[in-house]
């Protein structure tokens, strides 16, 4: 599904990734961890084409196109979805309309038919079980005056409406009580499918023992640096991150 081979990436004169390379097929589900500032968000912006990053070097293939030369709209279509660490609010535009753009656009651009207003109702509504989203937060303008939890399980309420292929999870328990960890995993759980992959960005071991990973990746100074399975993401959780940072600069 995704190939990421001698990715380099800068903002601005600071380059960021220096050498990342990473496979993931269908139905895997892969955990990146590391301390702050080793480039875990900056990888999840380049995937979706967050134009404040200039990449320099390398390549990207998802599903046999060059994901580097779409547009960030067209990386979406194509069912590439990213949750944000801190949703932004959007005053004025309910979620109703905000969905219902989103998915239409998608379908246009797969050369479906829109969907009607009364099947997108009903899509809401079976969609919204998944995450226990309040209906009354479904009607409201998106994330506005929504909490920290709220807005977390309205980003897994979105994945589940626009299905992608390969959904980015950036930091999505960061302030999530246990309750809502729980449900946003259940949520991401329930969606995984043989063809749906999943990258989960995360400092804790505890929401991997939810969401269960395939493989763990330590990266550190913008470069992948260890590769294992789930146990790397325990041993993490009880070393801590030194270990690995001092065999990288040995």
């Amino acid at each position: 599904m995704l190939q990421v081979r001698n990715l380099h990436a800068c903002i601005g004169d600071k380059e960021i990734l220096k050498g990342i390379n990473l496979d993931i097929r269908d139905g895997e589900t892969h955990a990146i961890m590391g301390p702050n500032g080793s480039g875990k968000s900056t990888l999840s912006a380049v995937l979706v084409g967050n134009p404040l990053y200039e990449v320099t070097e390398g390549e990207i293939t998802f599903n046999g196109k060059d994901l580097l030369s779409m547009k960030p709209e067209d990386r979406a279509r194509e069912g590439l979805f990213l949750s944000f660490q801190y949703p932004v609010e959007i005053p004025g535009v309910s979620m109703t309309n905000f969905m219902r753009a989103a998915i239409n656009a998608k379908r246009e651009y797969q050369g479906l038919e829109p969907l009607n207003a009364s099947e997108f109702l009903r899509l809401m509504r079976e969609k919204r079980k998944v995450v226990e989203l309040d209906s009354r937060l479904a009607h409201r303008s998106v994330n506005e005056g929504f909490s920290g939890g709220e807005k977390k399980r309205n980003e897994i309420f979105q994945m589940a409406m626009l299905e992608p292929k390969l959904a980015i999870l950036d930091e999505t328990d960061s302030g999530l009580d246990v309750d809502a960890m729980r449900i946003v995993a259940d949520g991401v759980n329930k969606m995984h499918t043989p063809e749906t992959s999943t990258i989960v960005i995360t400092h804790y071991e505890r929401l991997l023992e939810m969401i269960r990973p395939q493989v763990v990746h330590v990266l550190y100074q913008g470069r992948i640096v260890r590769t294992a399975g789930p146990e790397l993401a325990k041993e993490i959780e009880t070393r801590g991150y030194d270990w690995i940072k001092n065999e990288a600069n040995g």
